[in-house]
């Protein structure tokens, strides 16, 4: 099937920028907080995008929709980033129709993901979702389709072992630590930042360190007991980070913001100091890397450890890629099938007109027309007669634009639009 069309002229594109080309100080220019996310979507809908899902997480910002042209999404991302146009087409991606809707699913299946098998994208497809379903900028297509990439998210966890093992960023950070520090059980650490990255680190670190001296600072406060709660953690004030990097010989940060929020004048300690920086775009400023006492990596660098785990993962890759194209099929099958119901059924009011008109022509004729029977056979041969162009629609390898403009032109149908 070559185009998805949903009114005449638009189509359906997936545009966006990721780790593979583009590195942490430029995804950092077109992250979208959850405020720009919002405004965006507002901006499409006034502008009249009929359907669009946008995704912003540390390794991509992609936005879902469809457009007549592609520049009308690349547009509303740069209007609501520090991105321009310029730096998107340097590093950037766009997939139209059936490249567009493959993308989407090796995304939601965690195969195009920093770390294979990281499956954290599909929770902010499914928030994305539903996002733009509140604002009625999720037509059935995007639906269905977001729908299948969750289906297939589930099969290739469930059917493989490509997510075996703990391997996510946040996993890694533990892992890097783990490596890289002496007794880190007997270190102190700080955590900065309690997002979703932020909890999930929490998680590891309680989890593999078995380190008891680790503190929690967010700039809501509510929200950083919520989780030192469930691992008996300590928890600070935002107006005390500065005192608590002193004190740390770890510091992790994994905060939102949108520019750094730690630099070397917070640093006043000489111990030595491992700072990790899980955010995008940066949260620490590069000149901390001045002090010769601190070490500095960002999630880039932990990406790029491969361990047996990934290894192993590998050897998973074809058959998740396998159950990508069953799904895939059902999604095209069921995509093929609406487009071409509008004719079908427009076909069947035709037939049935044909009908209504013989009928009372007969019943004028025959003084005993049997009319129950009359009907049955003619609703029996109009069921025959669209069931018969449906499976000509499914299984003739012309064009089915080309078979649908031929039906509606031989028996004079109405236009339709389709998906």
């Amino acid at each position: 099937m070559e185009h998805y069309h949903m009114t005449r002229g638009t189509y359906f594109y997936a545009i966006g920028l990721s780790y593979k080309k583009a590195d942490a100080n430029v995804r950092g220019h077109f992250s979208l907080d959850e405020g720009s996310k919002q405004n965006l979507l507002h901006q499409a809908k006034a502008e009249g995008i009929e359907s669009l899902i946008v995704t912003s997480t540390c390794n991509r910002t992609e936005i879902y929709g469809f457009a007549e042209h592609p520049f009308q999404l690349i547009k509303l991302l740069c209007d609501n980033t520090k991105g321009t146009v310029e730096e998107f087409q340097q590093v950037a991606y766009i997939y139209k129709n059936k490249e567009a809707i493959s993308h989407m699913f090796r995304v939601g299946s965690g195969l195009d993901s920093q770390i294979l098998g990281d499956f954290e994208i599909i929770s902010q497809l499914k928030t994305s979702a539903r996002d733009s379903k509140k604002l009625g900028l999720l037509n059935p297509f995007s639906e269905r389709l977001i729908n299948a990439v969750i289906q297939a998210s589930k099969r290739i966890k469930t059917e493989t072992e490509i997510s075996s093992g703990a391997t996510s960023v946040s996993f890694a950070s533990v892992h890097y630590i783990l490596n890289n520090v002496k007794e880190v059980y007997n270190k102190n650490i700080l955590l900065f930042g309690t997002g979703k990255i932020g909890r999930n680190t929490c998680e590891n670190l309680v989890k593999h360190t078995k380190n008891e001296h680790i503190t929690l600072i967010n700039r809501t406060k509510t929200k950083a007991e919520a989780i030192a709660g469930k691992f008996n953690l300590l928890v600070k004030d935002y107006a005390n980070l500065q005192e608590e990097i002193n004190a740390s010989d770890i510091l992790i940060v994994a905060t939102g913001a949108q520019n750094p929020t730690v630099d070397k004048h917070c640093i006043q300690s000489k111990k030595p100091l491992l700072i990790l920086d899980l955010s995008i775009p940066r949260n620490v400023n590069q000149n901390v890397t001045e002090l010769s006492n601190v070490s500095l990596i960002h999630l880039d660098d932990l990406s790029q450890m491969t361990d047996d785990t990934l290894e192993r993962r590998k050897a998973f890759i074809p058959l998740a890629e396998q159950i990508l194209e069953e799904v895939k099929l059902d999604f095209n099958n069921w995509l093929e099938t609406r487009k071409f119901a509008p004719t079908i059924n427009a076909l069947k009011h035709k037939l049935l007109d044909f009908a209504t008109s013989e009928l009372e022509t007969q019943r004028k004729k025959n003084s005993d027309f049997n009319e129950a029977q009359a009907e049955l056979i003619s609703n029996n041969i109009i069921q025959k007669i669209t069931n018969h162009f449906a499976y000509h629609l499914k299984n003739d390898d012309m064009s089915t634009d080309e078979s649908l403009e031929l039906i509606k032109k031989v028996f004079q149908l109405e236009p339709t639009t389709h998906v």
